[in-house]
């Protein structure tokens, strides 16, 4: 009897706390946040889509299942965006003043708490200084999965990159995480960067958009051409179509979006929803798609811009794209 009231006594204590096997969850409070939601989507599979955490009397709870470690980017309403470590069993409670995101807390698991330590650090120094905080973190915790999330954020998904620092920092976290999937996609990713670098000419191509007309070099030629990777499930990538769209119909660009959906039919409704007119590919090959390799792109979202024929830049922002073009 004394066995089953224990049992029963630690089931209740589990459940309260929001640990149950094979789920995660988070809750909170924000501050001068009473009623609003956030968008969450997980670059490395944890959830699918974009989903939606509703707010309300300034707190929120959302409960994911979880298997494996999963890292969850939250989008604020100012489209700023912060990660969210997710292990399977556990539970975090994240503080935030909506008014300063830099500096929001995560207690309840050791890898959030880094980054929270981290958020502070980096709440008042300049750019710069931001990146050498972010270096030494990675060096000084290869074994911890924020340590991936700060090199592909500052030194390779940036408009800035930094190619051959990233590569520098890889192994050792290569070695300490050798299960990590999302580093292995970098290590990829790093090693095919080089196929198209700034500098280099667009390389011929010819393929089909969602309605089922050709693409080629040719149909790009002329012109300036932003080519540019987006899913569905991407807040970031679709903000940034809608500005390469923006931009498209004041006729200061020309611009080719490649879909990494498995359904080319719900790309094609995303686009009419969006009203976005430009050519899209999107064959359901998924990263896997030949174009990617052909471009030298590998992640969501990302982009090469192209003025006579050769790349000038890589990886630049929808906010970028709407102060250069007028792309309001």
């Amino acid at each position: 009897m004394k066995r089953i009231a224990y049992l029963l006594l630690l089931s209740l204590l589990l459940v309260s706390c929001g640990t149950r096997s094979g789920y995660f969850k988070m809750e909170g409070r924000f501050l001068h946040m009473n009623q609003g939601q956030l968008y969450v989507y997980s670059p490395d599979g944890g959830i699918s889509g974009l989903d939606t955490i509703r707010i309300e009397a300034g707190r929120f709870a959302y409960e994911i299942p979880c298997s494996q470690p999963a890292t969850l980017v939250v989008i604020f309403p100012n489209y700023s965006t912060q990660p969210i470590f997710a292990e399977p069993g556990e539970a975090v409670e994240v503080k935030a003043d909506a008014s300063h995101l830099k500096e929001m807390e995560v207690e309840g698991t050791d890898d959030n708490e880094l980054m929270t330590d981290f958020r502070k650090q980096i709440a008042s120094v300049s750019p710069p200084e931001e990146l050498k905080y972010a270096i030494q973190f990675i060096k000084d915790h290869p074994e911890s999965v924020v340590s991936p999330y700060l090199l592909n954020h500052y030194l390779v998904q940036t408009e800035s990159p930094d190619y051959r620092q990233a590569a520098q920092l890889l192994p050792p976290l290569l070695k300490e995480q050798p299960g990590n999937g999302m580093l292995a996609r970098l290590s990829r990713q790093l090693k095919e960067l080089g196929t198209l670098s700034v500098g280099s000419k667009l390389p011929g191509f010819s393929a089909k958009d969602v309605n089922g007309k050709p693409v080629s070099k040719a149909t790009l030629s002329g012109q300036t051409v932003i080519i540019s990777t987006w899913a569905t499930w991407s807040y970031e990538s679709l903000d940034l179509q809608r500005a390469l769209s923006n931009a498209v119909k004041k006729g200061k660009i020309a611009a080719l979006g490649i879909c990494v959906d498995a359904n080319a039919k719900e790309a094609r409704q995303t686009l009419e929803r969006d009203a976005i007119a430009f050519p899209n590919i999107c064959d359901g090959k998924m990263l896997g798609t030949p174009l990617l390799r052909t471009f030298g792109l590998t992640t969501i979202p990302d982009n090469i811009v192209i003025r006579n024929g050769k790349v000038t830049e890589r990886g630049i922002t929808a906010n970028t794209i709407r102060q250069r073009y007028g792309a309001d």
